[in-house]
């Protein structure tokens, strides 16, 4: 039954190419707003917390910091209003969830940066 359900599933959607990112890097993500009957598109730029989930449910969480304060969003991967996402830094963490991060302030709220 599950196999069928991820069929009918990966033949909706629509296979957008996104780059792979990870927790720990910095990413840029556009994404259109709808307001009315204007579109914009705006961005939102931040450390990757988590990706969480499979196929048509995965989402990833993004955090930034807005003046003193933390702001997070959370994003589907296949939603339709994701234009395209820049991979900024590549950060290396040894986990795959960072919440660690929120309390982290100054120079303890940095991450190494990956040599490659």
């Amino acid at each position: 039954m599950s196999s069928l359900v991820k069929f009918v599933e990966d033949q909706l959607l629509q296979n957008n190419e996104l780059p792979t990112f990870s927790a720990g890097d910095t990413i840029t993500v556009y994404y259109e707003i709808k307001e009315g009957d204007k579109k914009r598109t705006q961005f939102f730029k931040g450390v990757v917390l988590q990706r969480r989930g499979s196929g048509s449910t995965e989402t990833f969480t993004i955090r930034k910091m807005s003046g003193s304060i933390g702001v997070e969003r959370i994003f589907p991967i296949n939603s339709p209003s994701l234009q395209k996402i820049e991979v900024n830094k590549r950060g290396k963490v040894r986990r795959a969830r960072i919440f660690y991060f929120r309390n982290l302030t100054g120079k303890k709220a940095k991450i190494k940066e990956k040599r490659s």
